[in-house]
């Protein structure tokens, strides 16, 4: 009777040491694990263990999904959709001669909007995600970002492969983003003149912008500018101030 009370005295503070040391030890763990992030090196803006985990991430992601997979469709929504951000917005612009500026290997044109508009247009209906944690039912109409580059004969080398990346700018520079040509190819992925079936807003990026649904709203750039090709990845506004480059849905 009495070892057996005596075992039982014992187990109380034999688990109170056990979990003293299991939570000194997370503590510990955690205290380098934040050191490390902190003070360690960074890469694009964004410490080197973060950025490693975004890799990770992206490469994952794309192992797991189908390039061609297609953003759900919804019913076309009514009503003026969402503004969100007016980085890049802020200067005036010129709607009634408004043209892009683009870069491809050797050409550097300059092609005015309605020369974008003669192209077939494509409409969609689905879900606009934001990296906020916000979504919203979005129907948007313009020209595929395919049939822009096949028309134009644009985003190709000399041996006849796409570029790697695609670069895109407000007008003023001032947002920018940098997405994976096969994004870009995507059929969903559109220049878009219109929102919920009406021209786009000042706010909302006229006279034209990006919508890429394949990927976070942080990626629909606003106002296209420049548009040009790269395989070495371009500057991205959001990757450079610690968010995941990829953004992939």
């Amino acid at each position: 009777m009495r070892g057996l009370k005596l075992k039982i005295s014992k187990t109380p503070k034999a688990r109170f040491i056990r979990s003293l040391l299991t939570g000194l030890l997370f503590v510990i763990v955690v205290a380098i694990a934040f050191t490390s992030v902190r003070n360690g090196s960074q890469d694009s803006g964004t410490p080197s263990t973060l950025r490693r985990s975004f890799m990770f991430n992206e490469g994952l992601w794309r192992a797991l999904t189908s390039p061609k997979r297609m953003s759900v469709s919804k019913p076309q929504p009514s009503g003026e959709p969402r503004i969100n951000g007016l980085i890049g917005l802020v200067s005036s612009v010129d709607l009634k001669n408004y043209t892009i500026h683009v870069q491809s290997g050797d050409k550097d044109i300059l092609i005015p909007l309605a020369a974008i508009k003669v192209l077939p247009e494509s409409d969609y209906s689905t879900d606009f995600r934001c990296i906020e944690g916000w979504s919203e039912e979005l129907h948007y109409s313009g020209t595929r970002f395919s049939d822009f580059l096949k028309y134009y004969d644009l985003g190709k080398k000399p041996d006849g492969k796409y570029y790697s990346y695609v670069g895109l700018e407000t007008p003023d520079r001032k947002y920018y983003v940098s997405i994976d040509m096969e994004s870009m190819l995507h059929d969903q992925t559109v220049l878009a003149y219109k929102m919920n079936g009406e021209e786009l807003t000042l706010e909302n990026g006229a006279p034209i912008r990006l919508i890429i649904p394949v990927k976070y709203g942080i990626k629909s750039l606003k106002r296209i500018g420049r548009i040009f090709f790269s395989d070495t990845r371009p500057p991205d506004y959001w990757a450079e101030r610690g968010y995941d480059w990829y953004s992939g849905l």
